[in-house]
């Protein structure tokens, strides 16, 4: 019963975390030092905070299924009998090639093995605490200095491919430093080149998808399908947690930017960093 709660405790920090641009992986890895499981097999850890955010992805995935499902007909959205290919959504293909394009940097980063010697190297206490901080003053600077400019991109839609690969580009900060946070990362990165808030959390949203399910994959393969019951019971415990905490979250975010900036969760970050580097062992 205490892992199954251990589970759940995860998993609301993921639903929270991967939206809010605070860094899920860096709170998983601070609560992991608290709350870490027993009698589990060597690498679920490691495999079961990647994975955990296939939940948190569900959640966008039911919210924005009008926006991302690219296949439509007369009646509404669906397959057809015949000519699938003639009813794709236009305007929807065309955002799923850009986000493609945006994976690429993190997919060439995966297959020269980066991620690994990235994860052994700097996921540690005080190297999440350092990205906590850096990138919340990041937030602040760029939002002071993106005060009183007015965005060039007001839609998904206006998004260029070259902007769509500039910002995987930033995403990448994200893969490299644990604590850094994706959405964080995206968000910076699109604000900077012009986005508007609203297109630059929910183009991260949709980039999250098919970047969580490709390093989720990668896991369990990594780690094998030898899951004991009780490990199977707390990843996908861990997983519905995250779903659900996610689809009030997300509402949340979408709602909260329309009126403000994303200040508050700099100094979010740049208070915690600093607890964390005066409570580290």
């Amino acid at each position: 019963m205490i892992e199954i709660i251990k589970a759940i405790i995860f998993g609301i920090v993921e639903g929270i975390t991967e939206w809010l641009p605070i860094s899920s992986t860096g709170h998983l890895i601070l609560f992991e030092k608290i709350f870490a499981f027993k009698n589990v097999s060597e690498g679920f850890w490691s495999m079961f905070e990647v994975v955990i955010q296939l939940g948190a992805i569900l959640a966008v995935v039911v919210l924005f299924w009008n926006s991302i499902f690219p296949f439509t007909n007369k009646n509404g959205r669906g397959f057809k009998e015949s000519g699938i290919l003639s009813h794709l959504d236009k305007e929807i293909t065309t955002l799923w090639f850009k986000i493609i394009v945006a994976c690429i940097p993190a997919v060439i980063f995966v297959v020269l093995g980066l991620d690994d010697v990235c994860e052994a190297m700097f996921y540690n206490y005080f190297c999440v605490a350092i990205a906590l901080i850096v990138f919340g003053v990041a937030f602040i600077v760029v939002e002071n200095w993106n005060k009183n400019r007015t965005s060039k991109i007001n839609s998904l839609g206006e998004i260029t491919y070259q902007t769509a690969l500039m910002i995987g580009l930033f995403q990448l900060i994200a893969a490299v430093f644990p604590g850094t946070s994706r959405s964080g990362a995206t968000i910076v990165g699109a604000l900077l080149i012009g986005v508007s808030r609203t297109v630059a959390a929910e183009y991260t949203f949709f980039l999250a998808i098919p970047v969580m399910f490709g390093a989720s994959l990668l896991k369990i393969v990594k780690f094998g399908f030898n899951f004991t019951a009780m490990e199977a019971a707390l990843l996908i415990i861990g997983m519905a947690a995250a779903f659900v905490v996610s689809l009030f979250v997300i509402r949340f975010l979408m709602g909260y930017i329309k009126k403000h900036d994303f200040k508050v969760f700099g100094w979010y970050r740049i208070i915690l960093g600093a607890i964390v580097l005066l409570l580290r062992p």
